[in-house]
């Protein structure tokens, strides 16, 4: 929510977009332990001086770069017949690509997400389900189980691809099926095998969707 600083005719070369660039690339390299202010201004050429000019601390750097990601995903056109289940997908269907993209972000999750790309989606999402005939307090509610379903879903993909370590995949698989009668659901729908997460995903949606025009 701070405005850029101007830094005048005498000010140093650098601008806040240009640094949570830098700061991305970091991140999608190296992860948020990876990411340092010594390490940012090395990458921008600049001294610490200089980029603490434009952002206060590293946590400034984070909240940036985690709002940075989520311009990339592409905001739909309203459909002519108000279609809103196709809006909302291809808003959620954008919004989990760009998190998986940047698995990192799914780390930065527990920060206020106050900037103006997500705040933008966020008021796409409900003006479409305000649209499709939702009041409240149903908004509030649908509008959250929407975001949340996203967010969990990046959480736990992004956490299953850092540990995809075939030997770790194996030992877990054992782990769960010498203890079939513990926990023989889950062995029997394959808890821990690879499947077409894309598919259940939109399951998942479709499911919450119609919940939601129930209300309607």
């Amino acid at each position: 929510m701070r405005p850029p600083r101007s830094p005048g005719r005498s000010g140093p070369p650098l601008h806040r977009e240009r640094i949570v660039a830098a700061a991305v690339e970091l991140l999608d390299q190296d992860g948020v332990g990876g990411l340092t202010m010594r390490r940012l201004a090395e990458r921008l050429d600049a001294g610490s001086t200089t980029l603490y000019w434009h952002v206060t601390n590293k946590d400034d750097v984070l909240d940036l770069a985690l709002d940075q990601i989520f311009g990339e995903v592409q905001l739909p056109e309203q459909t002519p017949d108000g279609n809103w289940q196709s809006e909302v997908e291809a808003l959620v269907l954008g919004w989990l690509a760009a998190m998986l993209r940047h698995p990192w972000s799914a780390a930065l999750l527990g920060r206020p997400l106050l900037g103006p790309n997500v705040l933008t989606r966020t008021e796409f999402l409900q003006s479409a389900l305000r649209r499709a005939g939702l009041v409240e307090p149903d908004l509030t509610a649908g509008t959250h189980a929407l975001a949340n379903y996203v967010i969990g879903t990046a959480v736990t993909l992004s956490t299953w691809q850092r540990l995809d370590d075939p030997e770790f995949r194996q030992a877990a698989q054992r782990h769960l099926t010498t203890q079939r009668d513990r926990y023989p659901t889950l062995v029997a729908s394959g808890h821990l095998d690879d499947r077409d997460w894309a598919d259940t995903f939109r399951r998942g949606l479709k499911y919450l969707m119609a919940g939601l025009a129930a209300r309607m």
